[in-house]
């Protein structure tokens, strides 16, 4: 007990030693000059107990202070928790909540274990999982307005914050199609014009959309590349690039330690990768990459890929990522898996997963699959796949729905199920507080900088001698300094769409993109990033 109690205090000095330690490292100085300075006993210092245990806690420090920086990032893990799982007795379930609440279980413990897995198979055709879409309003601009004579407008509203409006004429049908963006959301309606007397003021159609709008006129927009710098802020959310990470848990692994150190992929668990998708070559491949190395070999030489509905999809296969003898916690592959939003976990064996083992910032969502016998002869000859999936307390539900019981025989439907709930879980995911409040946070500032882009490119059309590349520091706040504006702010914001989270962070500034560049040639320019550049956000040091 004594040695667990001072594992408690070694731990917090670890996660915080810089100051703290600093400040022990001194007041353990001057304790062994006092002893120096002190009258001699027999020709020797006169030692205490607790002075020989200030120079051993001196010797320590100095040595921690000595240590490389990869072990501070190191964390303590708890106790193994084998041995409390193992004298339950009798088959554990698929998933086991986490010791201090947090996440929900789908289907609940308490549902699946009443449910036999030969009961009859209930759930929805393949055909009817439904993808959902993050922004389902980000195409509107390009749909309805790009293609036809509209104007725009901008305006700094003293409660709202920057305004742009853009308005576009529908004669054939007699109404006005109208969006409004704000630092919160951006408005959509459609007004007939036989509401108004006469043509409406862009003043009037802001206030049908909000009623909080104060200021009392609009400029207009005559930069001439300003729907470009519209559509992509609109569309800044959008994104046909997805990443997960695929644990693979052997059977009495309880442990993030356990998980990660697996080095080998059995049989059954590369026939499950063969159904996500194909094991592809990273060097020299030219799709998504979802931040992996496809130049020097420094994340793995193959990874698992698959297109799915016009998507594209990388899996971080911790078996295939790097293993670091003398790493007990992988962090070469825990800086991709703990990076993901989204992670599907392989069993082998009736082992849990408990939904808090993985420490990250990013990872709100499990599905977690097991191979289960099938309960009556099966003329495929095919495996069946039982599903439970575990999230975040924030996190809304989403679909497709599993069905009762969950599981699986028809591995293409496996395939399309498991597909749509992974792409389904991320999008749900960004909905959980840490993720919104950090969207709004990149949406505000892509905004302000989007209002005083156009506003002082517009200026500059109508004969403004001022330079629209240096705004002023009260209009361009949160613009990159010197030049680039809105563009500059966008490409680091644009990089969440391959999920680098680079701007939910500190952003980088990378070297200039052109603005004609599709969405998706910034993906692959952004994913080209040498991995050791990329931050690791998901080092056990700064779990919180």
């Amino acid at each position: 007990m004594g040695e667990e109690k001072r594992e408690e205090t070694v731990f917090p000095r670890r996660r915080s030693f810089t100051f703290e330690a600093y400040g022990r490292a001194q007041a353990a100085v001057g304790s062994a000059t006092d002893i120096l300075d002190s009258p001699l006993t027999d020709g020797r210092p006169a030692l205490s107990a607790s002075s020989s245990q200030k120079e051993t806690e001196l010797f320590e420090i100095i040595e921690k202070l000595q240590g490389s920086r990869l072990d501070e990032q190191r964390c303590e893990f708890p106790l193994p928790l084998k041995s409390q799982f193992l004298t339950i007795g009798g088959e554990l379930p698929i998933i086991l909540p986490a010791k201090l609440g947090g996440y929900w279980i789908d289907p609940p413990l308490a549902k699946l274990a009443d449910a036999g897995l030969t009961s009859s198979h209930r759930g929805l055709p393949a055909h009817s999982y439904e993808l959902m879409e993050r922004d389902g309003e980000a195409n509107i601009y390009r749909d309805f307005f790009r293609s036809r004579y509209h104007h725009s407008f901008t305006a700094v509203d003293p409660s709202l914050g920057p305004l742009v409006l853009s308005v576009v004429l529908e004669e054939e049908e007699n109404r006005a199609r109208v969006i409004l963006r704000m630092k919160e959301r951006s408005l959509h309606g459609v007004f007939s014009l036989s509401l108004f007397p006469g043509i409406p003021s862009a003043v009037e159609l802001a206030k049908m959309l909000c009623d909080k709008v104060t200021v009392s006129k609009f400029d207009a927009v005559s930069y001439l590349k300003a729907p470009i710098l519209i559509r992509a802020f609109d569309e800044h959310r959008v994104s046909s690039n997805f990443k997960f990470g695929v644990l693979y848990q052997k059977e009495n692994q309880f442990t993030e330690e356990d998980i990660l150190g697996n080095d080998e992929e059995s049989e059954e668990f590369a026939q499950f990768l063969s159904i996500l998708g194909d094991t592809i070559q990273l060097q020299g491949f030219g799709g998504f990459r979802g931040g992996l190395d496809v130049c020097h070999g420094q994340t793995g030489s193959e990874a698992v890929f698959t297109s799915f509905h016009g998507r594209e999809v990388m899996f971080h296969v911790a078996t295939k990522l790097p293993f670091t003898e003398g790493d007990p916690q992988q962090l070469q592959r825990k800086r991709h898996i703990g990076n993901d939003i989204v992670a599907l976990v392989y069993q082998e064996g009736p082992t849990a997963f408990l939904a808090d083992v993985i420490k990250s910032h990013f990872l709100h969502c499990f599905i977690v699959v097991r191979k289960v016998p099938c309960g009556k002869a099966d003329d495929t000859g095919q495996a069946a796949y039982q599903i439970c999936v575990t999230a975040r307390d924030d996190v809304p539900p989403f679909g497709p729905v599993l069905p009762d019981p969950p599981v699986f025989t028809d591995h293409s439907q496996l395939r399309e199920f498991l597909l749509t709930k992974l792409i389904n879980a991320e999008i749900s995911c960004y909905k959980a507080e840490q993720f919104s409040r950090l969207e709004l946070r990149t949406r505000s500032s892509l905004l302000e900088s989007l209002q005083a882009e156009l506003s002082a490119r517009s200026q500059c059309m109508l004969g403004d001698p001022s330079d629209p590349s240096i705004p002023s520091a009260e209009s361009a706040r949160g613009a990159s300094e010197g030049s680039g504006g809105f563009i500059e702010n966008f490409k680091r914001a644009i990089r969440v769409r391959s999920h680098s989270f680079e701007t939910l962070g500190v952003p980088r500034k990378i070297n200039s993109i052109s603005p004609q560049k599709t969405k998706s040639d910034k993906d692959a320019e952004s994913d080209c990033l040498a991995p050791a550049e990329v931050k690791d956000q998901a080092s056990p040091q700064e779990e919180t």
